[in-house]
């Protein structure tokens, strides 16, 4: 299992205790946030922000909290202006992390990244030492059990993309070229499936296991580095076995 796909899985298993520390809502924002500033502010003709407004109100988000994080991803919070910066290093057991970061203040953002990393088996690396290790994939996620996988299967295809995965208990995606992830994603809205969730993110092309205490100590990694306000995705390589995951 992918890097992306295991910390998906991980984060979803976590996130009844999510919903309970009052972390739902951010993540929420951040998935906001990025689709407004990858591809506007229309909802109408970005089927990212769309799906992630969708998942705001199904976990009954307040609408101005919506417009805001839109608004942040446009830059149109007045007196605000944000950066787009990607950040790039290793955790533990030599795996890959990258980090989408939208700050208002780097000489602040950098060097609390930076101590997170230290702290916790990791550092940051120079740019381009692991994105070449990624690559940029649509996934539009749907829940197995209101889902007929064959005929997603046939709809999917149909209408461009390049794969269905499902290894996930819950969850199965379909995998499209970024520049397919819209007409994909209109395509089977129009063909009546429910979609879950949908983003363009990094996949990596390889993956590196990590076991033991390695694994315990990533995992308290990803979540410190996804927590801080301005890292609004964070993906990794790594792979690692169920019984490692409290």
């Amino acid at each position: 299992m992918s890097g992306h796909s295991k910390w998906s899985t991980i984060k979803r298993k976590k996130g009844a205790l999510d919903a309970k520390r009052g972390v739902i809502f951010t993540r929420i924002s951040k998935d906001i946030t990025l689709a407004a500033r990858e591809h506007g502010g229309n909802a109408d003709i970005n089927p990212a922000l769309r799906l992630a407004i969708k998942s705001a109100k199904a976990a009954n988000m307040p609408n101005a909290n919506i417009e805001r994080a839109i608004k942040k991803g446009t830059g149109d919070l007045p007196g605000v202006t944000f950066e787009d910066l990607l950040y790039e290093g290793y955790g533990p057991g030599g795996v890959a992390i990258m980090m989408n970061i939208l700050t208002d203040n780097k000489n602040r953002t950098l060097p609390e990244i930076r101590h997170i990393m230290g702290k916790n088996g990791g550092n940051l690396g120079e740019s381009g030492c692991v994105n070449w290790m990624f690559e940029k994939k649509g996934i539009i996620g749907f829940n197995k059990s209101d889902t007929n996988e064959d005929e997603l299967m046939e709809a999917a295809l149909d209408n461009g993309a390049e794969d269905i995965i499902s290894d996930d208990e819950e969850i199965m995606e379909v995998i499209t070229m970024p520049e397919e992830f819209a007409s994909v994603s209109d395509g089977l809205e129009k063909a009546g499936f429910n979609i879950q969730s949908g983003s363009i993110n990094l996949e990596a092309s390889n993956t590196v296991k990590v076991t033991g205490k390695d694994a315990q100590t990533l995992l308290t990694l990803m979540e410190l580095l996804e927590d801080h306000e301005d890292v609004q995705k964070v993906y990794s390589n790594f792979d690692m076995d169920e019984d490692e995951i409290n």
